[in-house]
């Protein structure tokens, strides 16, 4: 139980990427109150857990209704993933938005924290560990997300703009490969139920 919540944990805590994420916060909340701030956090988690939640829990039913296989999505999932990490190393910083009364939830909670690669990757996690160590990766995950959120003016001090962008394109570099592991397994899955 214990390794299978680290090897969940890791794909998951590489896609939510806090350290690229948290330029971004700081950038959009950096003219607000702490009070306010404090609000934003809570709301982008509760958001990112019910949008991950929800996808965990409707994302099969939904497959089976079209006939999509797990194989299927792993592949679409692994190409979409690369995708993302590809642009993430070949752009200088991921895209920002002004501040509104939805902030905590758009952009913050998703896409930022619960996006297309913590999705794909949650629904491939399931198949691998299971429902239960895959809800306690992603709440364990938000729970970094959050604490890093809360003192992310002082993180960003001690590593620098270069230096959180230099772990972000590192991040990306990883979740490439990460890509690279699903989309082979789902080859391989479609493979073996071919022969």
């Amino acid at each position: 139980m214990s390794q299978d919540l680290v090897l969940a944990f890791i794909p998951l805590f590489v896609a939510v990427d806090v350290i690229g994420i948290m330029p971004i916060f700081v950038g959009i909340t950096q003219h607000l109150k702490k009070v306010q701030k404090q609000r934003i956090i809570v709301q982008s988690l509760l958001t990112a857990l019910c949008v991950s939640l929800g996808f965990i829990f409707l994302g099969k039913a939904v497959f089976k209704m079209l006939g999509i296989t797990i194989s299927d999505f792993m592949i679409a999932g692994g190409s979409i993933l690369f995708c993302i990490a590809v642009l993430d190393i070949l752009t200088s910083q991921k895209q920002r938005r002004v501040p509104g009364e939805d902030l905590g939830a758009v952009p913050i909670g998703t896409p930022l924290i619960a996006g297309p690669a913590v999705l794909t990757t949650s629904l491939m996690l399931i198949d691998q560990y299971g429902i239960r160590v895959t809800v306690l990766a992603i709440v364990f995950n938000l729970v970094i997300v959050g604490v890093a959120f809360y003192f992310s003016d002082i993180l960003l001090r001690l590593l620098g703009h270069s230096g959180a962008r230099a772990l972000s394109k590192i991040m990306a570099l990883l979740l490439g490969a990460i890509a690279v592991m699903m989309v082979r397994k789902g080859i391989l899955q479609i493979i073996g139920v071919a022969f």
